[in-house]
């Protein structure tokens, strides 16, 4: 309200002075003058205070209602300059993660080419060691007659017993027809031979190794028709085209039947090099 009255008077005092003005003209003291004249006459003495009043609330009034434009101009650039900033910082934040990202796969897909190429040759590898293992793998058992029973010997002299009766002939070293094993590979071996028989005439065999003698299987008894057991094995090392093989020995006697009484058996245990 006092802000509106400050603005009348104001008014009013600009139209006065340019009616003079249009009608022959005042100098500034006559207008002062009038002006005072003016407000003697038309205000009663507390216009005075009511002008003072609104001067004071014209100058509230502006710095009020007008901002300080160029502060805040100030401010807001450095508002946007501050953001532009941490907007760089933001980006240089993401491009530095995003090389990361890129150096981790790299890195990842080195490693899993790698894994790749390792399994790949193990499992080549496998496949070699599975095939060479296939060489190695030699064992086979057999028992003296395929059907029926019955003795063989004595005879006068060492007679090559032919195990016929084949069980496992893995690698197929022994040759059921001539009663021999022929080592394919050098390596230690395992080989065992079983009797049975009735006394009073002994039961004997022998593992040899090409013409020497390694072990002997033996049982004798003095009763009439007493069962003879024995059994004897033996490791011998062989090299490529050994032959190993059993030999009755002489004036001795075995008994077979569908039981399997006798047997012959030998395998690999590991190769040498």
């Amino acid at each position: 309200m006092k802000a509106l009255v400050c603005i009348l008077l104001l008014l009013e005092t600009f139209v006065f002075v340019v009616q003079q003005q249009v009608d022959g003209g005042l100098n500034e003291n006559e207008i002062s003058q009038q002006i005072s004249a003016e407000d003697g006459r038309q205000n009663p003495p507390q216009i005075d205070t009511l002008r003072a009043e609104a001067s004071t609330d014209r100058q509230q009034y502006c710095d009020l209602g007008i901002p300080d434009i160029h502060a805040a101009l100030r401010e807001l650039t450095a508002t946007v300059t501050e953001q532009k900033e941490k907007n760089r910082e933001l980006t240089a934040t993401i491009t530095e993660q995003k090389e990361n990202i890129r150096a981790l796969e790299t890195q990842l897909r080195d490693e899993m080419n790698k894994k790749n190429e390792e399994i790949s040759n193990l499992t080549l590898s496998q496949v070699e060691l599975r095939k060479e293992n296939r060489d190695r793998e030699i064992a086979f058992s057999a028992s003296m007659m395929e059907s029926g029973g019955g003795y063989i010997g004595p005879f006068t002299s060492e007679f090559t017993l032919t195990y016929r009766n084949v069980f496992t002939n893995i690698g197929n070293a022994y040759n059921p027809i001539t009663g021999v094993f022929i080592a394919p590979l050098k390596g230690a071996y395992m080989f065992r031979v079983s009797v049975y028989g009735y006394a009073p005439t002994a039961s004997a065999a022998s593992i040899y190794k090409n013409e020497e003698r390694m072990v002997m299987a033996y049982d004798m008894q003095a009763q009439d028709q007493d069962r003879l057991n024995s059994s004897n094995g033996v490791v011998l090392i062989l090299e490529v085209g050994d032959v190993v093989y059993v030999k009755l020995w002489p004036n001795t006697k075995i008994f077979d039947d569908r039981y399997n009484r006798n047997t012959f058996s030998g395998y690999l245990l590991f190769p040498l090099r």
